[in-house]
């Protein structure tokens, strides 16, 4: 049981988490989030995140001319978040390259106990003045290497995976 703690901590330190309100417009007539405003929730909370915990506001690289360009989307959608509904949406980075970076995102009941759904992002870099890739600098890559999402760097798993380990570990946090 000790080690269920030590594991789950390690894992949480990495993960940057905030809680949102579904708002009415996002929903479809069944009154749950309509399933294109996922993405939209899961990547403004991880925007949320990189200011509120990082101090990384996204448009001091766009004044610099770098950004990111999502090259890949892969979601998996569990269960309904419905109107008015505190949801908690978490990210981590699960790896980071001079060219890329793949991020996970999650949104969980508000108790934080019930995975609705789980995303998978690729984001690539790029020059907003050329529109074409461009590598990380080493003072970026340097600044992520302890973002990193500890044990998955050379084997990042399937979002199908990950939704197994998840769910896993929600169910083992709810028998502690």
């Amino acid at each position: 049981m000790v080690l269920f703690h030590i594991v789950q901590l390690m894992v949480m330190a990495n993960y940057l988490q905030s809680f949102y309100s579904i708002r009415f417009g996002d929903c479809d007539p069944f009154s749950h989030l309509n399933n294109a405003r996922y993405i939209d929730y899961l990547l403004n909370a991880r925007q949320d995140h990189l200011r509120d915990y990082y101090q990384m506001d996204l448009a001091d690289f766009y004044q610099k001319g770098r950004g990111w360009v999502v090259i890949q989307h892969e979601i998996v959608y569990l269960r309904p978040a419905s109107f008015n509904e505190l949801v908690c949406i978490r990210s981590g980075l699960l790896d980071a390259g001079p060219e890329h970076l793949k991020v996970e995102m999650l949104m969980l009941d508000s108790a934080q106990k019930q995975l609705k759904a789980l995303m998978h992002t690729k984001f690539i870099p790029v020059s907003l003045t050329t529109g074409r890739k461009e590598p990380h600098t080493p003072e970026f890559m340097e600044f992520l290497s302890d973002k990193v999402l500890p044990g998955l760097k050379d084997n990042v798993p399937s979002p199908g995976q990950r939704v197994e380990y998840w769910q896993q570990l929600l169910r083992s946090a709810q028998t502690v």
